[in-house]
């Protein structure tokens, strides 16, 4: 384990039993074994501090989603199952991170106040990914996206989808049930999106010459021999 593993380790402890306003420095050192004057080695204050932790939780949810997403996938799940497996297991490895902190709200609270940029970035990420995944799906699968609807608008309907069930469930919590709601709102959302592809016509092919005009061509004369006897 590297030393800023360690840290980050013990930061996420601390920030979960103290919230991030009465939580320290000097907290976070001691619950990872170092000096404060070792901890400022790697970051320069709380909020250096509470931005890489934030980070941190980012890319494991980004990475839980990409490999719930690519498992749903190889099992030959719907789009439906792989876009409610992506999603799920991106917000479950939050919810679970935070869980039995009596500070999860303010936490939230204050990671939008000190690395708002953090989550505008990891949401066009998940949003481009999620998009790049029901367009190789519904190509895979022969569906076809309804109402003129693209799939980055699929994408960005079910980021609403998670933040209006948000909305019910602060902090995410219960997360048993806040994933069980957004389960079903993200499905019902999705049937009523998606259907089968329509088949492309056939093209039409060349019209062929009636037996009639061939039968009055001399034998062994081109079209354009037969035109010139007539001259």
């Amino acid at each position: 384990m590297t030393p800023r593993t360690r840290i980050l380790d013990a930061a996420m402890l601390v920030f979960r039993r103290q919230g991030f306003r009465r939580s320290s420095i000097e907290q976070a050192a001691e619950a990872a074994g170092l000096t404060r004057q070792a901890l400022y080695h790697h970051f320069k204050s709380k909020e250096a501090l509470f931005r890489a932790v934030i980070e941190r939780l980012y890319e494991d949810a980004f990475a839980a989603e990409t490999a719930a997403a690519a498992a749903a996938e190889k099992a030959g799940g719907s789009l439906a199952d792989i876009i409610v497996a992506a999603v799920t297991a991106k917000l479950r490895q939050m919810a679970e991170s935070l869980e039995g902190s009596p500070h999860v709200e303010e936490l939230f609270s204050e990671h939008l106040m000190h690395a708002r940029d953090l989550y505008q970035k990891h949401a066009a990420t998940h949003g481009e990914q999620l998009a790049a995944t029901i367009a190789r799906v519904c190509r895979k699968q022969s569906l076809a996206l309804k109402g003129g609807m693209t799939p980055r608008d699929l994408a960005r309907c079910v980021e609403m989808a998670v933040n209006g069930t948000k909305s019910a469930y602060p902090a995410m919590q219960p997360a048993a049930a806040f994933l069980r709601d957004l389960d079903v709102m993200l499905r019902t959302f999705i049937a009523g999106a998606v259907g089968p592809a329509k088949p492309r016509a056939a093209e039409p092919k060349p019209a062929k010459k009636s037996a009639a005009k061939l039968a009055k061509r001399p034998a062994g004369k081109s079209a354009r021999q037969t035109q010139g006897d007539r001259k």
